[in-house]
């Protein structure tokens, strides 16, 4: 029995995943405790009629849903297999298309015994529900299941991609980051900041939710995140109203693992490199109704770091420009952890409780040594030097509890669904530096010393309901309350060599409350017709009420705003491979709390940062056309977009009214931002084990906005420019347990509204072999290891300045990567009354 379920698991996932078979289901993931998909074509063609067959599929005692259960169809008259379809992730299926005839259907999923339910009676035009169809654990191990092939990489949703990063292999032992430069429309600069469709400004969640681990500094929370917790990528570039509108470039949903075994299970996960060093653990305990898991995971990092600054600042006509020259070097020490613990309880037929809380640690330290020289005309003063020692520190927790009750539909429809979510979440920054400067034989001068800390606060309630209008139609709608408060303090203190820290006269004490509440309400409709066209239509209303206060300046006038955020999605399948897309929506990008912080950041004297707490929200406006196809074994995807954003938020850089040759950038709304691009991705499966994948990105865009001349006067100022950027990667797997993966790509120079940065190339290369018994892995990855490092330079030029800042990006490296399970890895043998759950692999 067993031989006949893996043969046919490996045909029915190849359809699905292909999108060859016409049930109406190729879009539906995948995931990894189902089969993997082969190679196996369709046999006869049996699904040409009008009829449909649907089903609801549960554990047998749990009463729970068995997501994404696998369903064949078998002729009755000939015993051959003619189609199959995917449950979804509540437990639904449907066939459409049925001819008349008698069928034999089998149901079946890792960990359940196989169902199959026998003569099957179909008539012409009739709609046939099975019901809820009962699947009983089995206790068989997960080695008498031979796994043929393996998932897709990327799959295409209505109004998302969704890339599948539990196929990645050089990422093994690596972050999320590492994820995040393979996925498509995604881009990623040295610094691992990122970016989606050449926007910065995304709104990056985890399982759905937003998290204060993601509020400061998003580069480094990103590198929080172990790559081997990720199960996939969603990139919604055209979120529906029952998104956020927070984020205007788009949404990145990050979802990662959960483990449903029953029992006690444990995953270890680590790597060892020259840059740095993780360890991971993710563990599980199931019993009954009640799951728990637990997962956390540490990184280390050592790595060089350096810069060199040539700058000229034009003070006036008939002032001589002051050049300035500097050059640092320095180390960087940081400790990240990331730690979530997640409870979930079913409280009855269709009803579950979830809970979590994770926390987040973030301590950096960086040494940096500053020798600068400055030269005025023929006058060329004396050279200093400037040892800082920078701490970029952090800890956050977020809670949530969400209730769901789901309500079983009838036929061919879409269910209904509630939910009631909360979440809490708290973020405490420290951004402080210590300076000791030093004459030209190295003596110590003066010390002096920056105390900014920072407090972030949310509180979330959310209501979400779902219910068919019609068995084609749906409606969504719900209501949010979001309340925000950052509390900012800062302080400059001065010192003598020996002399105690006193209050800098020159910058006098700051502070920053800043509330923020936003309450919104959205209704979403959705529409999928017989000739195969999804609509799916809403819009959102987001009102937002601020309250700020500056210390001794006291309230901050801030004004009130509301803002209405429609969006339409339009997909329509011209055959059972190729779809085209066609999409509307307006997004928000609010100010977050680094932009806001007044705090005036001078670590290095002459290239200073400070937010704005004046901030206005950021619109954008975006179409997007795309279209999809598979061919044969290639699978293709074009998306071609425009994007209009008002009151873009970017830095503009001034002179310092203060230090001679120094330059000072603010965050501020300068104007207008237009941008035309194309984005290709394409995967080609060449062998079941051999798949090679490619992205293109090419982007016109055009920045307008204001600026100041050389006499201080504010003047129009506009930039354009096109970018592009590439990426070519592959993947092969081999006889007993080996696989390689490599990877190389290109980001060219991209634009901002004083300048531009240069462009930059990446490569990487991993193996992994993978043990006899299943139970782990050791592999080697290697990124940008033929040079030490590379140069990445910004240039910035006005009427105030002329700028080039070179920083050292010191890649190079390479990590030795393992990974064991522990604990029972096979469906666990339970007492009367009592059921164990399929697996999710990891």
């Amino acid at each position: 029995m067993w031989l006949k379920i893996t043969g046919f698991l490996s045909f029915i996932t190849t359809g699905i995943t292909l999108a060859q078979t016409p049930t109406g289901v190729s879009s539906q993931p995948v995931p990894a405790q189902s089969s993997q998909p082969a190679t196996t074509p369709v046999g006869e063609a049996a699904l040409k009629g009008n009829a449909k067959i649907s089903g609801y599929v549960v554990d047998s005692t749990l009463t729970k849903v068995v997501e994404y259960a696998n369903i064949a169809v078998y002729n009755t008259a000939t015993n051959k297999l003619v189609d199959g379809a995917v449950a979804d992730d509540k437990g639904k299926f449907t066939l459409t298309k049925v001819a008349p005839g008698t069928y034999k259907l089998l149901i079946s999923f890792l960990g359940y015994n196989a169902k199959p339910i026998d003569n099957v009676v179909i008539a012409k035009g009739q709609i046939k529900d099975l019901g809820v169809i009962r699947l009983s654990a089995s206790t068989r191990t997960l080695n008498e299941v031979t796994v043929a092939g393996k998932k897709a990489l990327v799959e295409d949703k209505v109004d998302r991609l969704v890339y599948n990063a539990d196929v990645d292999l050089a990422a093994k032992g690596g972050d999320a980051t590492d994820i995040l430069k393979k996925v498509p429309m995604l881009s990623v600069d040295l610094s691992g900041n990122v970016s989606l469709q050449g926007n910065a400004n995304v709104r990056v969640l985890i399982n759905n939710k937003p998290s204060s681990i993601l509020a400061g500094n998003l580069a480094d929370a990103l590198r929080q995140i172990p790559a081997d917790l990720i199960k996939t990528v969603e990139v919604i570039t055209s979120p529906s109203a029952k998104y956020d509108a927070e984020g205007s470039g788009g949404i990145i949903n990050i979802i990662t693992k959960k483990n449903t075994l029953q029992g006690l299970h444990l995953d270890v996960d680590g790597g060892v490199g020259n840059r740095a060093s993780t360890l991971g653990l993710n563990g599980s305990f199931r019993k009954g109704k009640l799951g728990v898991n637990l997962n956390g995971n540490g990184r280390g990092v050592y790595n060089k770091s350096g810069s060199d600054l040539a700058q000229t600042t034009f003070l006036g006509e008939s002032i001589a420009p002051v050049r300035t020259r500097q050059h640092s070097d320095g180390f960087d020490n940081g400790l990240f952890g990331q730690y979530a613990l997640g409870l979930d309880y079913d409280i009855a037929k269709n009803q579950s409780l979830t809970g979590g809380v994770r926390f987040g640690v973030r301590n950096l330290s960086r040494d940096q040594h500053l020798a600068t020289s400055l030269l005025s005309g023929d006058i060329v003063k004396a050279p200093t030097r400037r040892d800082v020692n920078s701490q970029d520190l952090s800890n956050s927790v977020d809670m949530n509890i969400d209730y769901l009750h789901t309500y079983p539909g009838t036929g061919d429809g879409p269910t209904r669904e509630l939910n009631i979510s909360t979440q809490y979440s708290q973020n405490h920054l420290t951004n402080n530096f210590d300076a000791n400067n030093l004459d030209t034989l190295g003596i110590l001068t003066t010390r002096q010393r920056n105390l900014n800390f920072n407090t972030s606060q949310e509180f979330v309630l959310q209501l979400d309901y779902q219910t068919p209008i019609s068995q084609t139609q749906q409606v969504e709608f719900g209501a949010k309350e979001t309340y925000r408060r950052v509390n900012s303090q800062y302080q400059y203190l001065l010192a003598g060599p020996t002399s105690e820290y006193s209050v800098d006269s020159q910058r006098p004490d700051g502070s920053l409350v800043y509330d923020q509440n936003i309450g919104a309400a959205y209704v979403s409709y959705t529409l999928t017709t017989y000739d195969k066209i999804t609509i799916k239509a809403g819009t959102r209303y987001e009102y937002t009420s601020i309250e700020a206060s500056a210390g001794k300046q006291g309230a901050i006038s801030i004004p009130n705003y509301g803002k209405l955020v429609p969006s339409i999605n339009l997909s329509k399948k011209l055959n059972e491979s190729t779809t085209i897309k066609l999409a509307y929506n307006r997004r928000i990008q609010r100010p977050n709390v680094q932009d806001l912080n007044p705090n005036f950041n001078a670590a290095n004297p002459y290239n200073v940062s400070i937010g704005n707490p004046y901030l206005k929200p950021e619109i954008t406006d975006r179409i997007e056309f795309g279209y999809s196809t598979y061919v044969k074994k290639t699978y293709l995807n074009l998306t071609l977009y425009t994007r209009l954003n008002r009151d873009d938020i970017q830095s503009i850089s001034q002179r310092s009214d203060t230090l001679i040759g120094a330059v000072v950038s603010r965050r501020t709304n300068i104007g207008k931002e237009y941008n035309y691009g194309t984005n290709l991705f394409a995967t080609v499966n060449i062998t079941p084990r051999w798949s090679v994948n490619t992205n293109l990105d090419i982007m016109y865009r055009y920045i307008s906005g204001f600026a100041l001349d050389v006499s201080g006067l504010s003047i129009p100022l506009s930039n354009t420019g096109i970018r592009w950027g590439g990426r070519f990667d592959s993947q092969i797997q081999f006889d007993k347990g080996w696989a390689i993966q490599a990877n190389i790509g290109y980001r060219g120079k991209d634009i901002a509204l004083q300048g531009y940065r240069i462009g930059f190339a990446q490569y990487s290369l991993g193996a992994r072999k993978s043990f006899t018994n299943k139970r782990g892995s050791i592999g080697l990855a290697a990124e940008n290891f033929l040079t030490n490092g590379m140069g990445f330079t910004s240039v910035l030029n006005s009427a105030q300045f002329n700028q080039d800042f070179r920083q050292y990006i010191y890649n190079s490296s390479i990590r030795l990567t393992f990974s064991y399970k522990i604990g029972n890895l096979n469906g666990a043998k339970v007492k009367k009354g009592k059921s164990a759950g399929g697996e999710e692999e990891n």
